[in-house]
């Protein structure tokens, strides 16, 4: 029937996914050179496409209307995207991403209203392959989504944290340097 050849294409699809993210994840963990060309990135813009896409809420907290890192464009994507894909299969309500500067570091965080990260799983959930007890096959990802972000996020001199959200959910916080793209 039709639906199976849908969901053959979503599997291949996932698959086509899961390979990608595999060979990027192993060519950030051979710490190669070459993970493309690092540019001055305004992150506003990056997560205003990817929240719109998303259907996440933006918010800038910041009297600059730009706030750039320096960055692999398809990386930095990636990391927003798979923070706001991972926000959005486990949150039952809104998903915010929350941006500002302080300290010469753009914080980037994405809340969610979900069931949350117990607190001893919140380092292990940026392991390759580490899915939270419970979770299962249908939830979709394959558990390479966050360890994709520390990899990538660390690749470019961040951190990258899970904490709890008061009352309920998950925010995962990035913090990348800022560029200045004005000093020469």
């Amino acid at each position: 029937g039709t639906e199976t050849r849908a969901e053959i294409t979503r599997n291949i699809q996932e698959l086509d996914q899961l390979i990608d993210e595999i060979l990027l994840a192993s060519r950030l963990d051979a710490g190669q050179a070459d993970i493309g060309t690092l540019e001055s990135l305004d992150l506003v813009g990056i997560a205003a496409e990817e929240c719109a896409r998303m259907g996440a809420e933006l918010q800038v907290n910041s009297p600059v209307e730009q706030l750039n890192v320096m960055a692999v464009a398809k990386l930095l994507r990636r990391v927003v995207r798979n923070l706001l894909e991972n926000a959005h299969r486990h949150a039952a309500g809104a998903v915010t991403l929350q941006l500002s500067a302080a300290d010469g570091l753009v914080q980037l965080a994405v809340c969610d209203q979900g069931p949350g990260v117990p607190a001893e799983y919140r380092e292990r959930i940026f392991e390759p392959f580490f899915r939270l007890p419970g979770a299962s096959e249908r939830d979709g990802g394959v558990g390479l989504g966050l360890a994709l972000v520390k990899a990538i996020v660390l690749r470019h001199g961040g951190t990258v944290v899970c904490e709890s959200h008061a009352p309920a959910g998950a925010c995962f916080r990035v913090a990348l340097p800022q560029d200045d793209p004005t000093a020469s």
